[in-house]
């Protein structure tokens, strides 16, 4: 063999290598330390990066699904770089059985750390200003012992009702970032807006004045259409750093039927601004927005037979949208 030939056949076996190293790196891996910029989340080598993923459900109803094996199948068969540990907060949830709620949302936690994908930690209440001492004792906790893991995004407040920005909701949003900063100073925060997340508007004119903080945004295809849609756009205009944490395909009440059509509009504009979303849920519950049909199980979520029609819908975007890790 002349030795241009060993040259060539050494050059394309590094090149291989490389190629199957790269791909098995993790989004983490890839994407390390987020940060905000503007209106876009971006990576540690600060490139625009949008986070595709899914929504566990309330844990205190559905704790089969707070499992490792939700947090590998989602990121490697459905091909999420995102999940989301939504800690039921009422309801018997947090404020009753704190140690048992906070071991499900840990569980969560260990395995997207394990297998390299970000996490959202949700405080999952639509009264948070009425629990801020319980919500700050658990985000101390969970800054403490996981801050310094670039997994990390924190949601401290899933869905205000409606309540004021200015006097309700940045008060307790900066208590609570003031709280999670004494442990992380980096990670990004998520800051609930009011009218169950929708009027992120409210934000323009009197944003949070610190670093790596951004805003809920949550729909519901059926339920809000291009009036919200406006809204997002204008708030996107404005450089606000918009995250949608919660979305379903159904109607606001998680019933009625799966609406594709406006689905897909909402997908265009997200996808075209970078705005990063994680879908509502990894359930089993006998309702539209669910991707699993009843009496299903962790195990049945690489199985497309046991998929509802938003699971099937929802699966197929989260690969069609899958982008290999590059250097």
């Amino acid at each position: 063999m002349g030795k241009k030939y060993q040259v060539l056949i050494t050059t394309v076996s590094f090149m291989l290598f490389s190629f199957l190293l790269n791909a098995q790196k993790s989004p983490v891996a890839c994407n390390g330390q987020l940060k905000i910029e503007g209106a876009h989340l971006k990576n540690e080598r600060a490139e625009i990066i949008q986070l595709r993923g899914m929504s566990l459900f309330w844990s205190q109803w559905e704790p089969e699904f707070y499992v490792e094996k939700t947090v590998s199948t989602l990121k490697n068969n459905w091909k999420c770089n995102v999940v989301r540990a939504a800690l039921a907060v009422e309801y018997d949830g947090y404020l009753v059985y704190p140690q048992r709620e906070q071991a499900k949302i840990e569980t969560i936690i260990e395995a997207a750390i394990k297998h390299g994908i970000y996490v959202i930690v949700d405080w999952h209440d639509h009264h948070a200003e009425d629990h801020l001492e319980e919500s700050k004792a658990f985000f101390t906790k969970i800054s403490k012992k996981y801050g310094h893991y670039p997994n990390v995004i924190y949601e401290v407040y899933n869905e205000p009702l409606n309540v004021s920005w200015d006097k309700v909701l940045k008060p307790y949003h900066s208590e609570i970032i003031k709280t999670i900063r004494a442990n992380d100073p980096d990670n990004i925060i998520v800051c609930g807006t009011p009218n169950w997340s929708q009027r992120v508007d409210f934000v323009i004119d009197n944003p949070i004045d610190k670093k790596n903080i951004a805003y809920t945004l949550h729909f519901y295809a059926d339920s809000h259409r291009q009036e919200l849609r406006d809204i997002a756009v204008k708030v996107i205009k404005a450089s606000v750093p918009i995250f949608v944490t919660e979305y379903g395909c159904t109607d606001a009440s998680g019933g009625g039927i799966v609406n594709k059509e406006q689905t897909e509009i909402w997908w265009d504009l997200l996808d075209h601004n970078k705005i990063s979303y994680c879908n509502w849920s990894v359930s089993d519950k006998d309702e539209a927005c669910s991707v699993l049909s009843p009496y299903s199980k962790v195990d049945d979520l690489p199985d497309d037979h046991k998929l509802t029609v938003a699971g099937k819908l929802i699966k197929k975007k989260l690969i069609a949208s899958y982008l290999q890790c590059e250097d």
